[in-house]
């Protein structure tokens, strides 16, 4: 059996329930091998909850997955040798340095002391950890810990890679290194799914996009098929009262075809276009009642906009499951 054969990733109706609270609610994935496949989503929304059912570190209550063709609840032992997992915390010894702990986790996966070595001193070089090498974890700093998580697991050389929210507290050069680095692997050969709260991440580094929304997937597609559904552009405007938001909301939504989106903290509202020229009669409509308008632009959607139009809020939102992170055990 080669994993060309056979999806990456392929789920159906995945459900996980802890209590009264259906965590995952009837999931559907299809991952083809070497993509970046995106699972976008707020705390709470079920993507950690997923990642965790497909690594075998979560039973499934209901509904089929497989890796490569190897059935996840079946055999979960050979899912493991197919899978690299990298959750938010890292599972490093705080103790020990980072050739160390790479050394340790390549002599625990079945390397011999030459191969783990030699494999510790490939993958240093690889996520920039030279430097640092002989440096105890303790002293790391966040980017270095997430980039020497990542460098674990890779130690055995997956062929699907599970990254679960990657660059978490991260700062934003840091966040661009490890979006680097995340190219680099997929160019190398690798599959990844990726799970994000983050709009902008998905937006630069996913292939496709499942857009999860309290324990159901609400839409998938290209970053740029999700934009096109909400419209070929946007009408974005800042009224000067934010008394006048709802107002003017009721105003543009009586006048163009699509749901209008408010955001009343900032003043602003937003509305998918089917043409650029009716921007001009929302305007129209808005003067004629006299609402003042500050700022007024059209643009082409964005995944903040298709999220709020797909779920009725922010990425923000939701409350957290009791799993919302992932906690790798390797």
């Amino acid at each position: 059996m080669t994993s060309t054969t056979y999806d990456a990733v392929r789920a159906t109706g995945l459900v996980k329930e802890f209590g009264t609270n259906r965590a995952v609610d009837g999931i559907d994935l299809q991952v083809a091998p070497g993509e970046i496949f995106g699972v976008l989503g707020p705390n709470g929304a079920g993507k950690t909850t997923t990642l965790a059912m497909l690594a075998t570190l979560l039973r499934i209550d209901d509904g089929e997955a497989s890796i490569f063709g190897v059935d996840v609840r079946r055999r979960p032992h050979e899912v493991r040798q197919l899978l690299g997992v990298t959750g938010q915390y890292a599972s490093v010894d705080e103790n020990l340095t980072a050739r160390e702990n790479l050394r340790l986790f390549g002599r625990l996966l079945g390397l011999s002391s030459r191969e783990a070595r030699s494999r510790a001193d490939t993958l240093l070089g690889q996520f920039g950890l030279e430097d640092a090498a002989d440096r105890q974890i303790a002293k790391f700093s966040g980017g270095m810990r997430r980039r020497l998580d990542l460098a674990v697991s890779l130690v055995r050389r997956p062929p699907l890679i599970f990254l679960d929210e990657p660059t978490t507290g991260l700062d934003p050069r840091t966040r661009g290194q490890m979006w680097t680095t995340i190219r680099e692997l997929v160019a190398s050969g690798s599959t990844i799914l990726l799970t994000t709260q983050y709009l902008d991440e998905a937006d630069q580094l996913a292939d496709r996009i499942a857009v999860i929304d309290r324990g159901a997937k609400v839409a998938e597609g290209t970053p740029g098929q999700l934009k096109a559904s909400v419209g070929s552009s946007t009408l974005q405007l800042r009224v000067a009262d934010t008394a006048d938001v709802a107002a003017a909301a009721a105003v543009v939504g009586r006048v163009l075809p699509h749901e209008p989106v408010m955001t009343p903290e900032q003043g602003g509202v937003s509305v998918a276009l089917t043409d650029a020229d009716q921007a001009a009669e929302a305007l129209l409509a808005l003067r004629a009642q006299g609402i003042s308008i500050a700022s007024v632009s059209v643009a082409q959607p964005t995944l903040d906009e298709v999220f709020l139009v797909l779920t009725g809020h922010e990425t923000g939102d939701p409350e957290p499951t009791p799993h919302d992170t992932l906690e790798v055990a390797r």
